[in-house]
């Protein structure tokens, strides 16, 4: 068995704005800088065998700042990138509500929504299978991997036996730098507390 701690990256521009960023690339804005210092401080009791990371900066940043503090470097793994949102990508939610309004309504709904790019049981699977690689190189020992909203979702989901739109709809809210703990065994996800 292996744990590990996904945490979300810290605030961007983007965030702030409301726009999807899917695969877009926007830095930490300050305010995401500071929580990922943050982060950082809330996890130095840790004891973390390795740092991994979406490649994408924001969290790749984020993960630079709390691998510092274990004095490790961050590795990127593909895997863990987000959910690619195809024509939503760099769109607010009210530009996306005006161009695909019935696209729109399905997201709303916890359905699907942008009807390019990726499914989220797609970026499940492949986030899935990420985690699961990183677990067996891990075996009896603790890692972080920073990440996205989508693929933390796809992890609790997993873990709850249940699909993502029923995920979406139930919560937690993922807020920039959320943090959830997993037990990986033989491809199963349990939730630590």
């Amino acid at each position: 068995m292996a744990e590990i701690l996904l945490a979300r990256h810290g605030e961007t521009d983007w965030n702030r704005e409301s726009r999807f960023q899917g695969h877009a690339d926007p830095p930490l804005n300050e305010l995401g800088r500071q929580q990922a210092a943050e982060l950082a401080e809330a996890l130095a009791g840790e004891e973390l065998a390795a740092v991994y990371s979406s490649p994408l900066w924001r969290a790749l940043e984020t993960a630079e700042v709390v691998a510092a503090q274990h004095g490790l470097r961050p590795v990127p793994v593909e895997g863990l990138r987000e959910v690619d949102v195809g024509s939503w990508q760099a769109l607010t939610r009210a530009e996306v509500e005006r161009r695909f309004p019935e696209q729109f309504r399905r997201w709303l709904d916890y359905g699907p929504g942008w009807d390019d790019g990726e499914t989220y049981e797609a970026m499940g699977e492949r986030v899935l299978a990420a985690l699961q690689d990183l677990a067996a190189r891990h075996e009896g020992k603790r890692i972080l991997a920073l990440t996205h909203g989508g693929p933390i979702r796809a992890a609790l989901a997993h873990a709850d036996g249940i699909n993502h739109a029923e995920e979406r709809s139930r919560g937690p809210v993922i807020g920039n730098c959320f943090v959830a703990g997993f037990a990986v065994e033989d491809g199963t996800f349990r939730r630590l507390d």
